[in-house]
């Protein structure tokens, strides 16, 4: 791959370099040092398959001191199957203050790009900022019509340079309301020559012109990312499958055992409660064997849509076994947790299922048991444990109801 981009970051020396040795010995040591650069970002992102971490990185290499430089960049992906371009990640300053704080604490620490890259793995602190958090709520259209600028750099394919000049044309666009950036340059995200995202990279601190290198050093960087992005993919829809119940498409019991271990070492670490909610139907003996599998596996389908539905994005919504569900609730006290479980208990039992009024109760309900880290437990088992118990609780008590 070195061999590759030193052909494409020398193709185009001129000419007359070659009578000037001085000349052709700094051409050549920037062609080093850009090569050195790409080599180390190109590096990093072989060392995950995680989206994020990838995102991360690329963004990082863009952004760095040491890396391409630029203030500040976005990276937007594109999602064919509803048709959009969603913002994923975000890195850069919020003001001209933050940046040289950042700057100066950078260049005192003598930070790497491995120092610098290190810093998402272990904490997101790096992208709790206010900036990140209005780049992932922007979502636009993929059609030229309406799309704006991000359609453009996407169905046409080519890296757009926007000037102080050029930039009048796009100035009620979206994109440049937020950046507000005086200079942009957008680069297409490519693998096998499709687009498949989309970074935005500008100087909105430093002011600094992008000059045609700046700009032919991001597009040798974007096409990496855009095979790495690729590879990623294709590694978490494999995972997706492997890690989902073929019933219901929930998270099935062994992705749960994993999950509930990471989010209770999150909590840990954090001192963040979390709850663990056990559920199960009422009386679903009663529905399988009086109308057959088939039926029940259709309710078991329909209540898995509700619960992934009506749940908090942050929650993970699994299959336990047979007719029992779990749910587990990060940075939820059980207090918080049972509102939550009362709301879901309440929704099952107005939903309508075909042919529940053939169960004791005329109509379709569930059982909750709830246990809480650290109150209940500081490991699964334990969690599981009282949880289970909780739920056997709450049939005692008559069923459709919700015990901790």
């Amino acid at each position: 791959m070195v061999n590759g981009l030193f052909q494409c970051a020398t193709a185009k020396l001129p000419i007359t370099l070659m009578d000037d040795p001085v000349k052709l010995k700094q051409e050549l040591d920037r062609t080093r040092m850009e090569l050195g650069i790409l080599y180390e970002i190109s590096n990093a992102m072989r060392t995950t398959l995680k989206l994020d971490e990838i995102l991360y990185i690329i963004l990082t290499g863009v952004t760095a001191h040491i890396g391409l430089g630029f203030n500040r960049a976005v990276l937007f992906l594109v999602n064919e199957k509803d048709g959009l371009i969603e913002g994923k990640m975000g890195i850069g300053p919020e003001s001209g203050e933050e940046a040289n704080r950042i700057w100066n604490q950078i260049e005192l620490e003598k930070k790497t790009m491995e120092d610098l890259i290190s810093v998402y793995k272990f904490s997101n602190q790096a992208l709790e900022g206010g900036f990140n958090r209005q780049v992932r709520n922007l979502k636009f259209p993929l059609r030229e019509q309406d799309g704006g600028l991000l359609s453009l750099g996407v169905l046409d394919g080519m890296p757009l340079h926007l000037t102080q000049e050029t930039m009048e044309n796009y100035l009620s666009d979206p994109v440049i309301q937020l950046l507000k950036s005086r200079e942009l340059v957008v680069a297409p995200l490519k693998s096998k020559e499709k687009v498949n995202g989309l970074i935005l990279a500008d100087n909105f601190v430093t002011h600094k012109p992008i000059t045609k290198d700046d700009i032919r050093m991001l597009m040798m960087l974007a096409n990496q990312a855009g095979l790495a992005i690729e590879n990623s993919q294709l590694y978490e829809k494999t995972a997706l499958r492997a890690h989902s119940d073929y019933l219901t498409e929930l998270w099935n019991h062994g992705y749960f055992q994993s999950i509930l271990q990471s989010e209770l070492e999150k909590s840990k670490a954090a001192k963040n409660p979390l709850t663990l909610m056990m559920l199960d139907i009422d009386d679903f003996k009663v529905y399988n064997d009086t109308l057959g599998h088939q039926a029940g596996d259709s309710i078991l389908r329909q209540l898995a849509a509700l619960l992934k539905n009506q749940s908090r994005k942050m929650d993970y919504v699994c299959r336990y076994g047979g007719e029992e569900f779990t749910v587990i609730l990060p940075n939820a006290d059980k207090k918080e947790a049972y509102l939550i479980a009362e709301r879901l208990r309440q929704d099952i039992e107005k939903q309508g299922f075909i042919h529940e009024e053939i169960l004791p109760q005329k109509k379709l309900t569930v059982s909750i048991g709830l246990a809480s880290f650290p109150e209940n437990g500081g490991i699964p088992s334990e969690l599981i444990a009282a949880s289970d118990k909780a739920l056997y609780q709450a049939k005692n008590k008559g069923k459709n109801n919700t015990y901790y």
